[in-house]
């Protein structure tokens, strides 16, 4: 286990025993899509999102790919700012955005775009996380997806069927994009989920609430700090937080240790959490 820290053990031992007692009836898992249930990089190249995968492609027009890309240049290092406030940060993502999806219905973005991005062969599952949804699945553990995913719920769900992993357990979070009767795309359903906004009120106000309303332990997966926030504002009683450290460790490492309760570094595979769940349920 050289790839998983466990911050404070006794604390975590404590968590575990607490879950476990309470029974699979009051536990369910949240967590965040892309980097966290796939991995970052796939055959040695760096795919952090689906949009990023769009965006480098030749799926559109090339002015797409400069415009969409001079937009990441821009927002991108606001996103990943600590010294920048939230509400100002919640701002410039939502502008981010909408400028975003503007020059996607510009240069004719397509549900088949969708698809193609999906069968690209860019998009890797952690290994052992399939068997992490088959578990789920077996237990009837609502899994929670919260995403911010620029290409939106059908593209995630998408992802799950071509494994045979859409689940009627899981629960797809994320941008819901509007479509005329040629599959084009012109326009997105607000709020606008971003990076920065991904949190308990999202929840509440979705289908997936009522599956875990009753539920009170938690474990909560993500790669970003952020990703912490998943579940603000509802009502819990444990949560167990798994951090996924993919990159630039040493630079991280000491603000993630403060956040998380256990590491998984290096974009390293599922095996523990898997385990964590079988010693839980």
């Amino acid at each position: 286990m050289k790839n998983v820290i466990i911050i404070a053990p006794k604390k975590f031992e404590n968590l575990k025993n607490k879950i476990s007692e309470d029974g699979v009836l009051k536990f369910y898992v949240v967590s965040d899509f892309e980097r966290t249930l796939t991995n970052l990089f796939v055959k040695g190249e760096r795919i952090p999102s689906l949009i990023s995968i769009l965006r480098n492609g030749n799926y559109l027009n090339p002015r797409y790919r400069r415009l969409a890309k001079d937009l990441f240049d821009q927002y991108h290092p606001i996103e990943i700012n600590p010294k920048i406030p939230l509400r100002e940060k919640q701002k410039r993502m939502v502008e981010w955005w909408k400028r975003h999806y503007e020059i996607l219905i510009k240069f004719g973005f397509n549900k088949k775009h969708i698809e193609k991005v999906i069968n690209s062969g860019k998009i890797k599952f952690r290994e052992e996380s399939l068997e992490f949804l088959d578990s789920l699945y077996q237990y009837r553990i609502p899994l929670l997806i919260i995403s911010s995913s620029g290409l939106g719920r059908k593209a995630i769900s998408m992802t799950f069927k071509k494994k045979g992993r859409l689940y009627p357990n899981i629960y797809v979070i994320s941008n819901f994009l509007q479509w005329n009767g040629n599959g084009n795309l012109v326009g997105v359903k607000e709020p606008i989920i971003h990076s920065t906004n991904k949190n308990g009120s999202i929840i509440k106000k979705s289908s997936a609430f009522k599956a875990i309303k009753n539920r009170r332990n938690v474990l909560l997966l993500g790669d970003n700090i952020e990703d912490c926030q998943m579940i603000k504002g509802l009502n819990y009683k444990n949560v167990i937080k798994v951090g996924f450290l993919n990159e630039e460790i040493k630079k991280n490492l000491e603000a993630y240790r403060q956040n998380f309760d256990v590491l998984i570094l290096n974009d390293g595979d599922m095996n523990y959490v898997n385990n964590l769940l079988k010693e839980m349920i």
